[in-house]
């Protein structure tokens, strides 16, 4: 008899498992089936640009645009905004695809976009400049600007924050509890992580934290004795001219900003869009609150490049990767990304950094200094590849700029 159960009970989990299969597959085969390439043809993705671009760049354009609407074409993207710079100015800008699909609205150049944990990169710069007045110091444990920041069994420094090895904890993605939270001041969102326990003894190991830049931006109030977006307003954006970027009003899109999307099936543009749930940024602060364009994440490193917010030598300290206890380098500075690419045949330092929304990439900031080249790519979904499409376009200013560089041969007209 308890023999007959066993038998019965493993055919009735085996039966169990396999209509669990079959669900799933019959759920892909329909994802699959009804999702509608929302730019069949990439010849008839539109866009938008505002100015005619240099003589000097146009092959490199026309290629790159090319570059750009294959790809929103075959990632299936709703839009997708590109700003390239050169040699310290702006070269092109243009919108593809469109920022509202109910709605039919094309990108444009000055159309705004969330760009996730690229804040980051422009949060650095704010903790630069309280760096050089001395106001901040990155070797202070954080507890000096923000004492709500409880002890730990180990001293936190705003360096170790800052570079993600202080093993602050992160928000888990789409599950993020401060999505449905507003906050006023950035010590506002602390109760939600604060009190939770460090992943690992700081300096040990590398993680990001998304968690760790609104600690770092309610140091950079504190020093800075005013609120930090107006700190933000007045020592970085409006210096550097960024007259499109501000902190996301959520959870609806303000005017002039594109319409936020998430895949509907296995986190992949390709199987359509839905639009994004109401969200409100405003506890991320520097860590993720910002909108802006492309053109003007190209004018902040533009700015970075020549001095105009914080000196060379701090660009260069913010820059530098952080290295673990053992050694190791992190791959990570103060706020940017840094790594070793291969750009127009030769290894080249990028500096930058991805952003993401709800777990998923929605911009990217890429430099190559040695190029003088900065690439600026938005998308209003998430899980767009936009670090792909801002390096294949580097790699065409690049080739372009080597082209032109080189001198002619004896002999030659």
């Amino acid at each position: 008899m308890a023999r007959h159960r066993d038998r019965t009970w493993v055919a009735v989990i085996v039966v169990g498992i396999g209509l669990l299969i079959a669900a799933g597959l019959s759920l892909f085969a329909y994802i699959v089936v009804t999702a509608t390439p929302l730019h069949p043809d990439p010849r008839d993705v539109p866009s938008v640009t505002r100015s005619a671009p240099p003589l000097a760049w146009g092959p490199a354009i026309q290629q790159a645009r090319q570059i750009v609407r294959a790809a929103v074409a075959e990632q299936n993207l709703p839009g997708l905004s590109v700003a390239v710079g050169v040699g310290g100015e702006i070269v092109w800008t243009e919108g593809f695809g469109w920022a509202d699909l109910d709605k039919q609205v094309p990108v444009a150049p000055e159309t705004r976009f969330r760009i996730g944990t690229v804040s980051t990169v422009l949060t650095s710069a704010a903790a630069g400049v309280l760096l050089e007045k001395g106001r901040l110091k990155l070797d202070d444990e954080i507890q000096a600007y923000v004492p709500a920041f409880p002890k730990r069994p180990w001293p936190v420094t705003l360096r170790q924050v800052m570079g993600h090895v202080a093993g602050l904890r992160s928000d888990g993605g789409d599950e993020g509890p401060l999505f449905a939270e507003h906050c006023e001041r950035p010590l506002d969102a602390l109760p939600q992580f604060a009190q939770r326990p460090l992943l690992f003894e700081p300096g040990t190991r590398f993680r990001y934290s998304r968690y760790g830049w609104i600690v770092v931006s309610a140091a950079i109030e504190a020093a800075a004795h005013e609120p930090f977006l107006r700190f933000m307003r007045e020592q970085i954006f409006e210096p550097a001219g960024m007259h499109d970027t501000k902190a996301d009003p959520g959870p609806a899109p303000a005017p002039g900003q594109a319409s936020a999307y998430f895949p509907r099936f296995a986190a992949n543009p390709r199987y359509g869009p839905d639009p994004m749930r109401d969200l409100d940024y405003s506890c991320y602060a520097g860590s993720s609150v910002f909108v802006s364009t492309p053109a003007d994440l190209v004018r902040y490193a533009i700015a970075i490049d020549r001095g105009t917010l914080i000196q060379p030598a701090t660009v260069r300290l913010l820059q530098m990767p952080q290295r673990l206890r053992s050694g190791q380098e992190t791959g990570y500075g103060l706020g940017w990304e840094v790594a070793t690419v291969a750009l127009a045949g030769k290894d080249t330092r990028m500096v930058g950094h991805d952003g993401d929304s709800l777990g998923g990439t929605v911009a990217s900031l890429m430099t190559f200094p040695e190029h003088g080249i900065v690439v600026a790519v938005t998308s209003n979904i998430s899980y767009a590849n936009t670090s792909a499409v801002g390096s294949q376009v580097a790699q065409v200013f690049a080739v372009r700029g080597t082209s032109a560089a080189r001198p002619a041969k004896a002999g030659s007209e």
